[in-house]
């Protein structure tokens, strides 16, 4: 099939001419060959996909924007297996009042009681329910799930009751009369909003003390504190835009996760997550997510926050902006208030998705502040790291280590002897262990594991020459992995990682900076601790060369038998002539060469 090289919606069917996948295009043709070149640059999900695909269709538009609309619908009603699929299961939420007498509030999700008075529905369950928790803190309302009157005096009071949360119903601390004040208070508290004003409540306590009802007015003084102490709680946090939306992206391998913070009247009153699916990369994908967000029926606010670029900034705002039938602002701040909000967003998104996959928080928020210091376009969960050690040339050996979510992976930890030459040659020794390792993943890719699984990200001991003599071999196997050096100062401490000629200051990222430390550190560990075991057996194995009639080949077989040279020296004739190619002469010159070095030592004594 021929195509335009004009705006529209391109719609891809399996063998059974199910839509799969649905997107939009500036320039089709462009956009759909895309799918069916290099397989390496696209993520398991679209390669699965473009496998199955057996025919696909398209839909000429006059203008991207129409093809974004186009797109959007046809997406919401045929709902495609390969899309990023937001689900909108959050429903409304309702606040559930039950009549006196010991009436009590909470939140809800359904009217499901006909005695029962409700208010709302609402969108946010996340503000309704911080609501009640504040409504009932403030009243001293009761929290657990005990029932009144049957409930009354059947224990102790809890430890809510001394903190002064809770009237204590259950223990008899307080009559029906009071408690019914108390709910309806609450209910009055709440179809007011925080906005109930404190300075009313002051008058009326004031007023009690002068009428000498000293209890109404200790009354009266402990809501004022604990309406006073909750709108000191909620400053926390806050936002100087009074009505705005934060996203948030983080990545891992081809997972996701959107956060949502929503804030309202300045204040934080709702929060929201998605788990997906990776298609695209970062910047396609947060523009895909936001409109998708939106698309939900969600209320477009004046302002909204993201913590990346979108693919297209100016075709995102006028959804936005129609969406919306007024104008709104999008931003990507780099400092301020603004900027904590997104952070805060982002530590969301990174707790949620570990949460998911099993991981920590900590450790997903440090893999993307390290893709984003590095410019990768995704998180870099499997980390490979190479170090080449040798003594001015001699027993040249390279070290990798593996470091997945943040963490050593010694299973996948590999060690190479240099063959491909003698003597000194950093450059040369490093190009022929990357040409091993992914010869090796060539012939083992359809495992997936071990040298069969590509890394994320490639970490050398070095700086930008070891980058400039590996990038060549990476790229004459059409491969596309990011190849960064780390930097040492004159202290042998990391400093900087090298790329493209220059260098990439990480001290100030104290998390980022430890991690590639802790990787610098480790790679080296394990490379120098392999060259000094292989220069240790070469050094065994010239005194074993010295004796007459052995050689190189019969010094290795010694050496493997034995395992060291004080068990060699030690061995009888017998244990000698055992080893493959050590003949009774052979073993008998060994004998007599150590017992030659024992007499000589004792001399010299």
């Amino acid at each position: 099939m021929r195509l335009p090289l004009t705006p529209g919606v391109y719609i891809m069917k399996d063998a059974e001419n199910k839509i799969i996948y649905i997107g939009k295009a500036k320039a089709l043709k462009n956009r759909v060959s895309q799918y069916f070149g290099s397989q390496n640059t696209h993520t398991a999900k679209v390669r699965k996909m473009v496998e199955n695909v057996r025919d696909f269709d398209y839909i000429l538009c006059d203008s991207e924007f129409e093809a974004l609309v186009l797109e959007c619908s046809l997406i919401k009603q045929n709902k495609p297996k390969y899309n990023i699929l937001l689900k909108d299961d959050k429903g409304y939420s309702y606040i559930k009042i039950t009549p006196n007498p010991w009436g009590n509030i909470s939140a809800c999700f359904r009217r499901d009681d006909e005695k029962a008075e409700y208010l709302g529905p609402y969108t946010g369950n996340y503000s309704v329910t911080q609501a009640v928790e504040q409504a009932k803190e403030i009243f001293q309302l009761p929290t657990c799930n005990k029932v009144f009157p049957r409930d009354i005096k059947s224990q102790r009071p809890c430890l809510n009751f001394f903190l002064g949360r809770c009237s204590a119903p259950c223990a008899g601390k307080i009559s029906e009369r009071d408690y019914n004040e108390s709910v309806n208070a609450a209910v009055a508290f709440l179809k007011g909003g925080s906005k109930t004003p404190i300075r009313a409540m002051q008058e009326e306590m004031e007023q009690a003390a002068e009428h000498l009802e000293f209890e109404k007015a200790a009354k009266l003084r402990d809501r004022i504190r604990a309406m006073q102490r909750i709108a000191n709680r909620q400053k926390v946090v806050t936002s100087a835009n009074r009505w705005q939306d934060v996203f948030a992206l983080v990545r891992q391998g081809d997972k996701g996760c959107l956060a949502v913070l929503r804030f309202q009247e300045g204040l934080l009153c709702g929060t929201e997550h998605f788990i997906f699916d990776f298609t695209a990369d970062m910047a396609e994908t947060r523009q895909q997510l936001v409109i998708s967000y939106y698309s939900l029926g969600r209320v477009v606010p004046p302002k909204i926050l993201i913590d990346g670029e979108v693919s297209d900034p100016e075709l995102l705002q006028r959804f936005l902006e129609e969406t919306r039938e007024k104008k709104v602002e999008i931003g990507v701040p780099q400092k301020g208030d603004g900027y904590r909000l997104v952070q805060m967003c982002l530590s969301n998104a990174a707790q949620k998705l570990g949460d998911y996959s099993g991981r920590k928080g900590t450790q997903t928020t440090v893999l993307d502040e390290l893709a984003k210091a590095l410019g990768l376009p995704r998180i870099p969960v499997y980390i490979e790291s190479y170090d080449i050690s040798h003594t001015a040339g001699a027993d040249n050996v390279a070290g990798m280590v593996v470091f997945q979510d943040a963490r050593p992976l010694k299973r996948a930890y590999r060690r190479f002897a240099i063959k491909g030459f003698d003597g000194q040659d950093d450059y040369g020794s490093m190009r022929e262990v990357i040409s091993r390792r992914l010869n090796r993943y060539m012939e083992e890719k359809d495992s997936g594991e071990g040298f069969g699984r590509l890394p994320d990200l490639i970490l050398l001991d070095g700086g930008q020459g070891q980058v400039n003599a590996v990038k060549p071999v990476i790229d004459a196997f059409g491969l596309d992995i990011p190849v960064f050096g780390m930097v040492k100062d004159n202290k042998h401490r990391t400093r900087a990682i090298a790329s493209g000629g220059e260098e990439i200051e990480i001290r100030d990222g104290r998390r980022v900076f430890t991690l590639v430390s802790s990787i610098q550190e480790e790679v080296h560990r394990f490379s120098i601790t392999y060259h000094k075991e292989k220069h240790t057996k070469s050094s065994v194995a010239t005194t074993l060369t010295r004796i007459p009639g052995i050689g190189e080949k019969k010094a290795k077989a010694l050496l493997k038998s034995f395992g060291s040279l004080k068990k060699i020296r030690e061995a009888g004739e017998d244990a000698l002539c055992a080893v493959p190619g050590i003949s009774k002469a052979n073993a008998q010159q060994i004998r007599r060469f150590f017992a030659e070095g024992a007499q000589s030592l004792s001399k010299n004594t």
